[in-house]
């Protein structure tokens, strides 16, 4: 009779045991993030009531989370623009913004003699499904797929 009591005591006891490892994992910051909507406003200060600065229409555009206040993020975007926004409308995806004024070749394998399966102007977005590996970064753009030089992109490294 007393034995179940205690078992549900002890799995009690151990989720709220594992629970802070995983919100300390969340809090930590800077970190990448994505906006995750067609349509995001960026405000002067962390509520509804603070002004908007700046409209987004950008889905995937990568951004830094440089700080946490309940549930608004300070932002910096890949221009340096700082400001606060709702964390609904950000995605833990990783993405990435093609930097530099030419044309960056995105290949078919991680390698600098690999074909070239596109070319892609400075300013494309895409998103990143994987970590990238020795300096390079599978990169996907509306669904075209190859690799690019994580020096080549805005939201590669740590933040």
């Amino acid at each position: 009779m007393m034995k179940r009591p205690l078992l549900s005591a002890i799995a009690l006891a151990s989720l709220v045991m594992c629970a802070p490892a995983r919100a300390d994992e969340d809090d930590k910051v800077p970190y990448w993030a994505t906006i995750d909507t067609d349509l995001a406003n960026l405000r002067v200060g962390p509520g509804e009531s603070y002004r908007i600065d700046w409209v987004y229409r950008r889905l995937h555009l990568p951004v830094k989370v440089v700080r946490r206040e309940g549930p608004w993020r300070l932002i910096e975007d890949p221009d340096g623009t700082q400001g606060w926004m709702r964390d609904l409308l950000l995605s833990r995806q990783r993405g990435g913004i093609v930097k530099g004024k030419e044309l960056v070749a995105m290949r078919v394998k991680p390698d600098d003699a690999a074909p070239i399966a596109w070319r892609i102007e400075p300013g494309v977005v895409g998103v990143m499904p994987e970590d990238c590996k020795q300096s390079w970064c599978l990169f996907d753009v509306n669904g075209h797929k190859g690799f690019v030089h994580e020096t080549q992109l805005w939201g590669t490294g740590t933040p």
